[in-house]
């Protein structure tokens, strides 16, 4: 794991403001495999994933997930775009767009397998799922680093702005929730201080 590490310094490292390509480049550059992070790797049972913060600087940020049964929500990335590998498994990756009521609504859904990376760009909106049975692993570089992003709730048309260290599903704790949107009546509730 060291080596992997040490190496994504190297690499990413050298990003400044990094274009689209320039993101893809180094994530394909960094050539990192299923057995490179493994040992980072755990199970979550009550989230979609469980994700390894592998590199941060301030401006770029490289994730590992290891997916359970669970479906994540539609989210966004706050102003980020990156790429994703999948390291095992397949995944579905369900692609929207906002409705006139700001809610989002599916367009496609692709299906994406080992060593496929797919792009997510900024302010795009999209949920994954490890397709049944399936044991998905997933490599996630964005730039800059993920703040600010959406999770939907569709069934409660409600939007909340999640904490750094809140993941692609509705927050459990108060804390986590910095703004909550009702959708179909537009009030906004956020969180006091």
């Amino acid at each position: 794991m060291m080596r992997t590490i040490q190496k994504s310094m190297n690499i990413l490292d050298l990003l400044s403001d990094p274009s689209k390509e320039d993101l893809k480049t180094a994530l394909i550059s960094l050539n990192i495999v299923l057995e490179d992070v493994q040992t980072e790797l755990k199970i979550s049972e009550s989230k979609p994933y469980y994700r390894k913060l592998l590199y941060q600087n301030e401006d770029v940020e490289l994730l590992v997930m290891n997916w359970s049964q669970l479906e994540c929500a539609p989210h966004d990335h706050g102003s980020s775009q990156g790429w994703i590998k999948v390291l095992s498994g397949s995944s579905e990756n369900t692609v929207y767009e906002i409705s006139e009521n700001g809610l989002p609504s599916e367009l496609f859904t692709s299906t994406h397998t080992k060593d496929h990376i797919f792009y997510a760009p900024k302010r795009g909106i999209h949920k994954m799922k490890a397709e049944e049975n399936s044991a998905l692993v997933t490599l996630h570089l964005y730039s800059p680093p993920i703040s600010g992003m959406k999770v939907y709730d569709l069934e409660k048309c409600s939007v909340c702005v999640v904490s750094d260290d809140c993941g692609a599903w509705w927050p459990d704790e108060q804390r986590q929730k910095l703004k909550e949107i009702q959708l179909n009546s537009l009030v906004t509730y956020t969180k006091s201080n």
